[in-house]
């Protein structure tokens, strides 16, 4: 690997910070005390201009080089999620509920490890534009920093973040050209019929019937609708009818999550559900209500990766942590990631950093969500090395 010496001399630093943000989580749309950190932060580096409350609590920095017109952009999540923590080491969460279960304290250091690093240096022309933004977890948090003017108050020619990602080892880079991640939709499916007693039911009219023949039709949507060849997802994971065993009950709800990685098939499968349901139901005599993302949840569409900001990812990930050790035409992932909202309005690439540790190490037998789940603080340079990689390749390195 190549990393930057000027960023590896700092390490010690910003596993401070990490463990500092990751003992003191914030959810969506509250980072306060993180915002306020990153700010203070960005302004003791030298950054030319920071901006506070983008998006309500995200936090935009500005870095001028040398003269030049370009200008691109680099992107974090600072938020947490709403889980308790399990682990018990000195910096775990001191607030029950709330945990860093994701790593975006890890993606907020790497990105502040690269501001210090590209704020001493300046060797670049243009501009480089640093998103630190909030509520990535279901919230949208990107969308909202998007209406409120991102791109027209800092504008981008191409954008780029990473996500660490266990499973992969330590530092390596996983990326692929063109869908990386899918989209994210919840489906709220309420059927009312006629309530009964258990006993009798020719007398009523039996919603939990319907809802289980509901739940079968619905895994045809995409086996009999999407082409094979293209993934796809829909999954009930909810159901809630009934209060006692022998009443046949007014209503049941089902709801459940879809997952696709194109636009055309995100609609369809919408549109699927929601004509299956009110059909089936009015075959049984009943009436389906049909809702998506309700309450303050957001849809996400699927995260694109730009075919030339890919290209130099590519370039950028291999410079720094060898080609061996770079993968370009990974699976993409059925997870989503409002990043995609970014991606829709620029071009740009998101990559899977490697968060593995030693074999023997007990953080590898958890996933991202998991409550033992802690961030690798050895990836912290590679990450903002890569960050400060693509701004050389992307303005151009001053000699």
């Amino acid at each position: 690997m190549k990393l930057y010496p000027e960023i590896c001399q700092e390490h010690h630093t910003f596993i401070a910070l990490r463990r500092h943000l990751h003992q003191h989580p914030e959810l969506g749309f509250e980072e306060q005390a993180t915002a306020a950190l990153v700010a203070e932060r960005l302004r003791s580096y030298g950054v030319d201009e920071v901006h506070t409350g983008v998006g309500k609590t995200g936090v935009v920095g500005v870095i001028q080089g040398r003269p030049g017109n370009q200008s691109i952009g680099l992107r974090a999540d600072m938020d947490c999620l709403g889980m308790t923590e399990e682990n018990n080491f000195a910096h775990a969460s001191c607030h029950v509920g709330k945990m860093h279960g994701c790593g975006h304290d890890g993606h907020t250091a790497i990105l502040l490890a690269t501001a210090q690093y590209l704020c001493a240096q300046r060797n670049f022309s243009g501009q480089v534009v640093l998103i630190f933004q909030p509520a990535e977890e279901g919230l949208g948090g990107a969308k909202a920093m998007l209406d409120d003017g991102l791109f027209e108050r800092f504008p981008c020619k191409r954008m780029y973040a990473l996500h660490n990602f266990p499973r992969i080892p330590q530092g390596h880079i996983h990326l692929c050209p063109g869908p990386m991640m899918a989209s994210s939709d919840n489906f709220h499916i309420r059927i009312v019929a006629q309530g009964g007693h258990g006993a009798m039911p020719h007398l009523a009219n039996d919603p939990v019937v319907i809802a289980a023949n509901l739940i079968l039709a619905l895994q045809t949507i995409v086996s009999r609708n999407i082409d094979p060849i293209q993934p796809a997802v829909v999954s009930c994971t909810m159901v809630h009818t009934g209060e006692a065993t022998n009443v046949i009950p007014d209503a049941a709800t089902l709801q459940g999550t879809l997952r696709a990685f194109s636009a055309d098939n995100r609609e369809l499968i919408k549109t699927r559900i929601a004509t299956l349901a009110t059909n089936l139901a009015a075959g049984f005599g009943a009436q389906a209500e049909v809702s998506f993302n309700l309450g303050n949840k957001v849809g996400y569409p699927p995260l694109v990766n730009d075919a030339e900001a890919s290209r130099i990812a590519l370039q950028a990930a291999r410079e720094v942590v060898g080609a061996e050790n770079v993968k370009d035409q990974v699976a993409p992932v059925p997870g989503s990631e409002d990043f995609s909202y970014i991606a829709e309005a620029v071009p740009s690439c998101y990559v899977l950093l490697g968060n593995d540790r030693d074999h023997d190490s007990p953080h590898n037998k958890v996933f991202l969500h998991h409550p033992r789940y802690d961030f690798n603080d050895a990836i912290i340079p590679v990450g903002a090395s890569y960050f400060a990689k693509l701004v050389e390749l992307e303005l151009g390195r001053v000699r």
